[in-house]
């Protein structure tokens, strides 16, 4: 039986044993109720056959003028709201139980579904290098190939290559995040940062059209080179890849806001995020769709990598629609006093 099923199994089975205990509860509490009511008329007939002996009573008066009645009769209505009021905490106790298992069998069953997602991304972006890595070698070893020939495997081998540490090196970076990841911070230019990014990514793509505009003067920002050149290269061969199979037409604009910030928006003209993923898109596995209809390759942790980095250097990151299509990611950053060495 599957962990789904018998997580399910148990989620029914808890909700079915709440479900009868609140019942149970209520039924007990009425019952409780009424047997109140009904001992405080018993005892006020005895109240009214002792004062009748007494001859403090007379049949066809009310017996509100006994002192013995009106202590009675506060105790039976403290009786009665406490009956109430006891069987109101249980029962809210119970819907309360009810409302946290639910959310933690919802919470238990996305964490399976983010391991499933992960397991089958990581397990197609492991195989499918590997795969052409074994293929060029044994395609070396058993043909007599021409230099042009070989060049070409190689070439691609080492791409392949890059993949996997790219792979490796977002999976090491993703649970050094979650533990000891601390920004070494030193003075950037980030104009000239994202200029180096965007040549690289020219040549890595070569159809794509990659756009920079900045502003004069920007000052530098403190921060770690390595962590925002991650998130500037995920940002970027993201907008590559959900551009696709159009030209992928991305803008990327610099700019600094009156409230002394730098802001980065990475702008392209993709398919877009549906308002109801982008809550998700940063958490940790999350891609959007389903692993058996995605056709574009990932691993779900680089949007969770950016917003854990940009977090890390006291900023935030925002996604927003554009227009008429596409997504645009605003990255804001504090503006640390650090001056260029």
């Amino acid at each position: 039986m599957s962990v789904d099923k018998k997580n399910r199994r148990l989620f029914r089975f808890s909700l079915f044993v709440i479900g009868y205990m609140a019942l149970a509860l209520s039924w007990w509490t009425v019952l409780l109720y009424n047997k109140n009511n009904e001992a405080f008329v018993a005892k006020v007939a005895l109240l009214e056959e002792k004062a009748l002996d007494k001859g403090t009573f007379k049949k066809g008066d009310q017996p509100y003028h006994l002192p013995e009645y009106r202590d009675l009769h506060t105790y039976h209505n403290r009786q009665r709201y406490m009956i109430i009021g006891e069987g109101a905490v249980f029962l809210f106790s119970l819907v309360l139980g009810m409302y946290f298992i639910r959310r933690g069998y919802n919470k238990e069953m996305e964490a399976i579904r983010e391991r499933r997602n992960f397991l089958l991304s990581i397990t197609h972006e492991l195989k499918s290098p590997i795969a052409s890595i074994r293929l060029a070698l044994e395609t070396m070893i058993k043909r007599d190939l021409s230099k042009e020939q070989n060049l070409k495997l190689q070439t691609n081998s080492l791409k392949e290559t890059e993949r996997l540490n790219e792979l490796v090196t977002d999976l090491l970076l993703s649970a050094r995040l979650e533990s000891t990841y601390t920004p070494n911070k030193e003075p950037l230019d980030l104009g000239e940062l994202l200029e180096t990014i965007i040549e690289k990514l020219r040549t890595k793509y070569p159809d794509a059209e990659f756009k920079l505009s900045q502003i004069k003067d920007l000052p530098y920002v403190g921060g770690d080179k390595m962590g925002l050149t991650s998130v500037a290269l995920n940002l970027l061969e993201n907008a590559v890849k959900y551009s696709r199979p159009a030209k992928p037409q991305i803008e990327t604009h610099l700019i600094e806001d009156e409230g002394g910030e730098v802001v980065i928006t990475i702008a392209d003209q993709g398919i877009g995020i549906a308002d109801g993923e982008k809550a998700n898109i940063f958490k940790k596995f999350y891609r959007v769709g389903s692993e058996e209809t995605r056709t574009t390759k990932g691993t779900g942790l680089g949007l969770f990598i950016v917003e854990q980095i940009v977090k890390a250097h006291g900023g935030r990151i925002e996604v927003i629609d554009n227009v008429p299509k596409g997504t645009i990611f605003e990255i804001r950053l504090p503006v640390d006093e650090l001056e260029p060495v």
